[in-house]
């Protein structure tokens, strides 16, 4: 393949020129640096109201999870199971949300830690295998954003046939 003097193929159709940098100076005025606001340990932390508000909403939900989570696979089987799935994942979505904004309460992420193993201990006969792969991708995704360090090993095992010849 063929290049022209600006280093592109050759049967690539440019219709302007290269723009001219050499007058422009680079880096002449940086931008001002600025400063991390300094936090002093005998200031305390006071958090606003609307951030107590999302805690203690994040935490009374947290609570009640596994409760709905069994309820929903009473009411409505393993398709209550997916459903609630796609609601927990909105609520580990508020909980990054509230996580990264620093405004996450230690309470808080006990109760979500909490609240997984609690789901985890649930003993729903789910046989559809997939949806059991979903509700721990869903708590495994939670755990990873409250504790990235910590390897849990209390993950359901899943059941597929090894054998192909089984069906």
């Amino acid at each position: 393949m063929s290049f022209n003097a600006f280093g592109k193929p050759a049967d690539t159709v440019d219709f302007g020129a290269e723009v001219d940098y050499a007058s422009y100076e680079w880096f002449k005025d940086p931008p001002p640096r600025s400063e991390p606001p300094q936090h002093h340990q005998s200031e305390a932390y006071t958090p606003l109201p609307s951030v107590i508000e999302k805690n203690t909403l994040c935490d009374f939900a947290l609570q009640a999870a596994p409760n709905v989570l069994f309820g929903r696979y009473k009411q409505y089987g393993q398709l209550g199971v997916l459903a609630w799935c796609a609601e927990f994942s909105e609520m580990i979505d508020e909980l990054k949300r509230l996580g990264i904004s620093g405004d996450m309460f230690v309470s808080t992420r006990e109760a979500a830690l909490k609240a997984c193993e609690d789901i985890l201990r649930l003993q729903l006969d789910i046989k559809m295998q997939i949806i059991v792969i979903h509700l721990s991708s869903q708590v495994a995704r939670l755990r990873r954003f409250l504790d990235a360090e910590h390897v849990w090993e209390d993950y359901p095992e899943t059941q597929f046939p090894l054998d192909p010849r089984a069906f």
